[in-house]
């Protein structure tokens, strides 16, 4: 199995000032910048994280930089946990069959309600930062068409299933030099709509515009070979492992959907998926322009890895 572990940091005992250690930092970053300049990247951005304002204020930051730097992010995002809290001020229940919500004809009003709050709501702070944002719906321009999702056959109302995704809007924004800002609302055949899980808009619309990286900021810190052993944070692994580890029966809960949504990506032409915590401040930023990282790559079998494997 192609699985390298965190290790610890690679210290060389010199003892830098601050500001040295602030030019190292961007000397580090400057092949990571060349080599994914002008390259697509789509970040999941959601649960604890986009009601933390502090770190919602630094994932926004960390999202600028790589525009600023030369890439063409797009930004994904949910708010579950915004869409339950309106739902039982509304009198209701929030109810879950296989974690998916039971979305009737007032949830799924609901849900759009909070869903259109909070994608205005990131547009104004990416744009408070000098740089154009667009925020859309998956329903916007026929983005995320659906069919309706039924687990285990069962009728759960209208939360939909991505059967294809329409880049036009996309693209338009991206070329026009904006950050598409997107929520997971997506429409059927007869133009209803529906709620969709939103790692799996990510992993679709980061699929259909063959993104290079695909980012899913997290609650946890990456992904464990044994979650109960912090040592055993896996910073990179190849696809086809993360497929074994898949089936090993050593990932469970919510991150087995997850890491399911993150090998399908890669062999649909994500170069490499990315899971963060989004709990730590940039972590967006430390993955993806340092050496050592702090969170865990899936990658292809073909693609250059970033650290050496330990004889």
């Amino acid at each position: 199995m192609s699985v390298i572990y965190r290790g610890e940091s690679e210290m060389s005992g010199e003892k830098l000032c601050p500001a040295d250690v602030r030019a190292q930092v961007l000397i580090e970053a400057l092949p990571y910048i060349r080599r994914f300049h002008e390259k697509t990247i789509v970040v999941k951005y959601g649960g604890n994280v986009i009601n933390d304002e502090e770190l919602a204020k630094t994932v926004i930051e960390d999202i600028v930089l790589l525009k600023l730097v030369g890439f063409r992010p797009i930004i994904v995002h949910g708010g579950g946990s915004e869409i339950t809290k309106w739902v039982e001020l509304s009198g209701k229940k929030a109810e879950f069959v296989d974690g998916l919500r039971i979305t009737d004809k007032d949830t799924i009003e609901v849900a759009q309600m909070v869903l259109n709050r909070l994608n205005k709501n990131l547009v104004r702070e990416v744009e408070k930062l000098g740089v154009k944002a667009c925020g859309l719906s998956g329903a916007d321009g026929g983005m995320l068409f659906v069919e309706k999702k039924m687990p285990g056959g069962k009728d759960i109302g209208f939360v939909g299933d991505i059967k294809k995704v329409n880049t036009d809007i996309i693209d338009k924004m991206l070329d026009d030099d904006y950050i598409p800002v997107i929520c997971p609302i997506g429409i059927d055949a007869d133009f209803n709509p529906y709620n969709i899980n939103a790692d799996d808009a990510a992993y679709e619309i980061a699929t259909a515009v063959q993104a290079e990286k695909l980012a899913f900021l997290t609650d946890v810190e990456g992904l464990y070979k044994d979650y109960n052993d912090k040592d055993t944070l896996i910073s990179e692994i190849t696809v086809d492992s993360a497929r074994e580890l898949l089936n090993s029966g050593d990932i469970k809960g919510g991150m087995f959907p997850k890491l399911s949504n993150c090998i399908h990506a890669v062999e649909n032409g994500v170069k490499r998926v990315h899971i963060l915590d989004g709990r730590i401040p940039h972590s967006l930023i430390l993955e993806i322009f340092t050496h050592k990282g702090v969170g865990t790559a899936i990658i292809g079998q073909e693609e250059e890895k970033f650290f050496k494997e330990e004889k």
